[in-house]
């Protein structure tokens, strides 16, 4: 499976974090019809050929993404989605 991980260090109170977290994944969720399982400060995101699982520890989110042969051809969309989101929500 090809995919990719991305990874945002943060200074803001983890909650906050996690609730940025939780809208990400309620967009993937929205858009790209993956469903979103949380455990603890960890949510997997599996969809058709898309498996991807966040997680958040005490400095940073780590968001990791694995598409099938069919769902490649979105990795540029969603890799943009995620970077952007984190670039903007996440400091």
């Amino acid at each position: 499976m090809a995919g990719f991980s991305v990874s945002r260090t943060y200074t803001q109170p983890r909650d906050e974090v996690r609730k940025t977290a939780e809208n990400l994944a309620y967009q993937l969720e929205s858009e790209y019809g993956v469903r979103a399982r949380w455990q603890g400060d960890t949510v997997t995101m599996r969809g058709n050929g898309v498996d991807g699982r966040l997680e958040i520890d005490d400095e940073a989110v780590h968001v990791k993404v694995s598409l099938g042969l069919m769902a490649r051809m979105f990795e540029s969309p969603i890799r943009r989605v995620v970077n952007d989101y984190l670039d903007r929500y996440i400091s």
